[in-house]
């Protein structure tokens, strides 16, 4: 089977001022895709984009804020014609038993985690339409299959995005449009806040996945010919066995 050439495609590329994100726009760059690197710290995104040249676009965005992506994509359309993959990558984890966690920290998961990947979805399927190959990929979690202790609100949003892609799946499938999640197990990011020691050790006894396996497990999706859908990536390291 011979897989997509993928020079001169464009990708938007949530929450990829540091780790999957930054991996992901690494390895597509290097496929010849252009990518438009999006987040809210333009310090790095300055700098990953001084790294990758003329394969990089740097739009500062909070992906909560309806207006600011609104103003995103209408960029990517006026500039580009259109957008191939939008990797809705930008996330975040609190750690904490639920019946310690408070409103606010419910709120800042699923503006991220939930409203983040609603308005770019949104906001990027009429620049889909017509361009072979066109996919929605967003990340998850095995929390999204999984519960996870003291992290149930993570996990409630993360099996949000899963059911929500399930079902975008099929009103988008008929457009051609491709709708696929990665939920990866214990990885080494920075996404997660009151990240105990014992998280820490944890990751270090499973061998955890590195951003760059996710982000390879992103391209070899998006890469398949467009009539190809791989619908769901669930990976972990060999090691953990549990959730």
């Amino acid at each position: 089977m011979k897989m997509q050439d993928l020079t001169g495609k464009v990708a938007v590329i949530t929450g990829a001022s540091s780790g999957i994100g930054q991996a992901a726009a690494r390895l597509l760059a290097e496929e010849g895709v252009h990518v438009v690197l999006v987040a809210r710290r333009l310090d790095l995104l300055s700098a990953l984009a001084g790294e990758l040249g003329d394969a990089a676009t740097v739009v500062q965005t909070d992906v909560t804020d309806g207006a600011q992506v609104a103003a995103l994509f209408d960029m990517v359309r006026d500039r580009f014609g259109g957008l191939d993959l939008l990797f809705n990558n930008a996330g975040l984890g609190i750690s904490a038993p639920f019946a310690a966690s408070t409103p606010d920290q419910w709120k800042t998961m699923v503006d991220v985690n939930l409203y983040g990947v609603f308005h770019c979805t949104h906001a990027a399927i009429p620049l889909m339409r017509g361009r072979p190959g066109a996919m929605i990929s967003s990340v998850s979690s095995v929390g999204g299959r999984y519960g996870v202790e003291n992290w149930s609100v993570y996990s409630a949003t993360k099996y949000a995005v899963v059911g929500f892609h399930d079902a975008l799946r099929k009103e988008l499938g008929p457009d051609g449009i491709r709708v696929s999640v990665i939920e990866p197990g214990a990885v080494w990011t920075e996404f997660g806040h009151n990240v105990s020691a014992a998280l820490n050790e944890r990751r270090e006894k499973l061998n955890a996945l590195g951003a760059q396996d996710v982000a390879q497990a992103l391209v070899y999706a998006f890469a398949q010919p467009a009539n190809v859908l791989v619908q769901e990536i669930l990976m972990r390291p060999v090691l953990q066995l549990a959730p």
